[in-house]
């Protein structure tokens, strides 16, 4: 029996290795320009046409768009109260015409990447325990078309099974049927293996059943030469002193296609068919020169704050139009330490 049981154990190793190899297979195409980075990992740039999104099932028939259908307008704006700049510190890379960067994954990326996506947040151990600190808009103002906004970036000291972000997010749907797309920066050691502040991504169309973080399963579309999922920020706000700021949203364009767009870059979208509920948006029709869509700050009341962290170790706020450079505002954070009672 103790034989068995251990043959059964080395069956599932193997099998769960060989399945790490044809996941590797499909993410570390062939290249034709590798890029060293200052941070220690290796991008790849790919033909835009055979990327690894388009492995996925529901994507082999997917024609490559390259740029969303609506005309984007961008307002680079900056706190007054406290001297700012944007988070143009970005490592450079830059990919040969036709061709984008992905970041080189090996097999303890995928392995790490699995457990966090695994356990729903980034945390290492089933006992450890989640907070979040948001501000969202409830139903009642729907349907939306996109999310976004100018965020503060920063490098908290964490340790592995600890994690700290700053991300906006889509929503929709309930219980196996929740359609999520997360867009920000964080500090991961887990992911990374490291404590660097990296753009991330986490999408799920099924309640984490599937998806995953930045390009370490098809889906996402890279079409940007530059800017990609897993960057590394590189300068980051520092506490009494000069904050960077980093532009980042998401937008759904007219084909259901949700784009990232990160400081003044359109980087790449998840594709409309990755996702099986409806309501995240539509279609318009209008005639030309005429606006169909705004931008503007959400109402009042459809704006509710959520904290489960309790006060003493987390807050948010959100604090409305503050107009000028400002705008819409929230703040949100804090100390931290010990809220396991909370």
């Amino acid at each position: 029996m103790t034989s068995s049981i251990g043959h059964m154990v080395d069956g599932r190793h193997s099998s769960l290795n060989e399945d790490f190899e044809r996941q590797l297979n499909l993410i570390n195409r062939s290249h034709v320009k590798s890029i060293q980075t200052k941070s220690g990992y290796i991008v790849d740039c790919v033909d835009i046409h055979k990327q690894p999104a388009f492995d996925h099932l529901l994507l082999k028939n997917h024609k490559l768009q390259r740029k969303p259908t609506f005309e984007r307008k961008i307002n680079e704006t900056s706190a007054a109260t406290s001297p700012t700049k944007h988070a143009y510190g970005f490592e450079k890379v830059r990919c040969p015409k036709g061709t984008v960067p992905i970041r080189r994954i090996i097999k303890d990326d995928l392995i790490r990447g699995k457990s966090l996506f695994n356990e729903h947040s980034l945390n290492e151990n089933d006992g450890a325990i989640s907070h979040y600190a948001n501000v969202f808009l409830n139903s009642k103002g729907g349907p939306y078309y996109g999310v976004g906004g100018t965020t503060s970036v920063y490098n908290p000291e964490v340790v592995k099974g600890q994690s700290s972000a700053g991300h906006v997010f889509v929503q929709n749907g309930e219980g196996d049927g929740t359609n999520k797309i997360v867009v920000g920066w964080h500090v991961s050691p887990l992911l990374y293996n490291d404590g660097g502040t990296y753009i991330y991504s986490v999408w799920t169309p099924d309640n984490f059943k599937t998806g995953c973080y930045n390009m370490l399963c098809p889906g996402f579309i890279q079409t940007d030469q530059s800017y990609y999922p897993g960057m590394d920020v590189g300068e980051t706000s520092t506490y009494g002193g000069v904050m960077i700021e980093l532009p980042i949203s998401l937008h759904q364009d007219e084909k259901g296609n949700w784009w990232l767009h990160v400081v003044d870059k359109d980087i790449g979208y998840f594709p409309a068919a990755l996702f099986s509920k409806v309501g995240w948006g539509g279609f318009t029709v209008t005639p030309t020169n005429n606006e169909s869509r705004k931008d503007y700050g959400p109402v009042e009341d459809y704006v509710e704050e959520y904290n489960d962290a309790g006060t003493v170790c987390y807050g948010v706020e959100y604090y409305g139009d503050q107009s000028g450079n400002v705008g819409y505002s929230l703040q949100f954070g804090g100390p931290g330490g010990y809220c396991e009672n909370y």
